[in-house]
């Protein structure tokens, strides 16, 4: 069985960073689409940032200039660096494969003084 694993999460300050990364179990399954979301306590689940097998990014709203979404050569480990962390970052982050509905089990990031 496939699985997704995340790290890089932890406690930040106000306006600190983390660098998240995942990887597959089986990096094949890395090679389409990959997507990082996020779930705060009592909210939906909701997109943080994409990127496509091309290079193509997306990201929301919420984090756009203070997030990036990267990838090593092999396109076997994606990261999500995320700069000027707020209190609102605070979620579970998790990293998604649509292709295959591949979900990890998520990284705590909480930010607080």
């Amino acid at each position: 069985q496939v699985r997704l694993v995340e790290s890089g999460g932890g406690l930040v300050q106000p306006g600190g960073s983390l660098r998240l990364s995942c990887t597959a179990s089986s990096t094949a399954y890395m090679a389409g689409t990959m997507a990082w979301y996020r779930q705060a306590p009592g909210k939906q689940r909701e997109l943080v940032a994409s990127m496509t097998p091309a290079g193509d990014t997306n990201y929301a709203d919420f984090v756009k200039g203070r997030f990036a979404i990267s990838r090593n050569r092999a396109h076997t480990t994606y990261y999500l660096q995320m700069n000027s962390l707020e209190p609102e970052d605070t979620a579970v982050y998790y990293c998604h494969v649509p292709r295959f509905d591949l979900w990890g089990q998520g990284t705590q990031v909480t930010v607080s003084s």
